[in-house]
This record gives C-alpha cells, structure tokens and sequence, in this order.
C-alpha cells in the first residue's frame, strides 16, 4: 500500500499564540520561525503515531485486493470512505460502490468480502481508495496528550536551533513525547 496526501490540513492542531504563549515569547520576531516548528513538530508526531491530527484527504493505492477482507487506514483514524476505483486492463477507471466496505472507525479498518469486488486489470497500482483521515477539523477535536508533544517537541526545537551531533545530549527529544503520543500509535501487525 502506498498512501498519497491529496489534501492537507486546513490549519494547524496548535495556533500561533498557544505556542508563544508556551515558550513565553513576548515579541513578533520569531514568528515565522515558530510557524514552521509548529508545522514540523505535527508532521513529526504524526509520522510517529501514523495517524493525521487535523482532517486531511489521502488516497490509498494496492496491486490487488486483500484475501482476508480487510484494509486498515493508515495513517488514520478513519474519519469516512470517499470513492473505489479499480483500473481495467486499458487503465480506465471503474468506480466501485463505497457500500461495498464495512467501515470500523475504532480500528480505522475498511472490511469488505474481495470475492464480490472487481479485479483490477493492471498488475500495478490496480485499486485506489480515497479516504478522510483525522481527528477533526479544530484544534479543539485533537486530543490534548498529543497537542501536549507538540508544545514540548515545539520547545525543544525552539530552545535547540543550531546544529547538533549526535553525541550532544540536545539531539536527543524528550522522553515525555514518546509517552505522550504512544497511547495513540497505530501499529502495524
């Protein structure tokens, strides 16, 4: 499987102010800078929990369908299933009913029978499933441990900007992040 981001987040899980308000910055200087902290440090937490804080748009390519009858999302949570497709042999595409799949929001899974599904004609990249991902579209539907491991991962970042070698004990990121997204992590099996 090989997820594509179609869509973004419209906003970021922890604002502007949150984060100055958190680092105790006072002025408008650093401003740009923390934006981008702010932006790497989602991206970050998200890379580490497979999951997608703010509600984005990914689509998911496979070869063929599962023998077993079931996809999970990732990254997840599952949020709803938007369209199928499976391409035939001239790689047209074929829309296949979103009725089909059984979606399992709690375990951000698609289940489905694959014997009642079309085949894919192309040997590569046959099936594509567009799916919403996210938490919710505030900052507000993201749960508070994971916008507490921005905030921290923003302030290291802020508090380490310079270049550090990997024998520098500020290389290392806090052991509370870890803890903090976790509980969260979507594993693979």
């Amino acid at each position: 499987m090989s997820p594509i981001l179609l869509t973004g987040p419209a906003a970021e899980p922890l604002s502007l102010e949150e984060a100055k308000t958190f680092l105790r910055v006072e002025h408008g200087d650093d401003d740009e800078l923390i934006g981008a902290l702010i932006a790497g440090a989602r991206m970050h937490v998200e890379g580490q929990a497979r999951l997608g804080l703010i509600t984005q748009h990914w689509r998911m390519v496979f070869d063929c369908w599962p023998h077993h009858g079931r996809i999970a999302v990732k990254p997840g949570p599952l949020r709803s299933l938007n369209a199928v497709r499976v391409y035939d042999l001239q790689s047209h595409p074929q829309s296949v009913d979103t009725q089909a799949f059984v979606p399992d929001f709690g375990a951000s899974t698609l289940a489905f029978m694959p014997w009642a599904l079309p085949a894919p004609g192309r040997n590569a990249a046959g099936i594509e499933i567009d799916v919403t991902i996210g938490f919710g579209d505030g900052a507000n539907d993201v749960p508070e441990p994971l916008r507490q491991a921005l905030r921290l991962l923003v302030a290291h970042w802020y508090e380490n900007r310079g270049l550090v070698g990997a024998a520098n004990s500020t290389a290392i990121l806090p052991a509370s992040l870890a803890a903090l997204v976790a509980p969260y992590r979507l594993l693979s099996l």
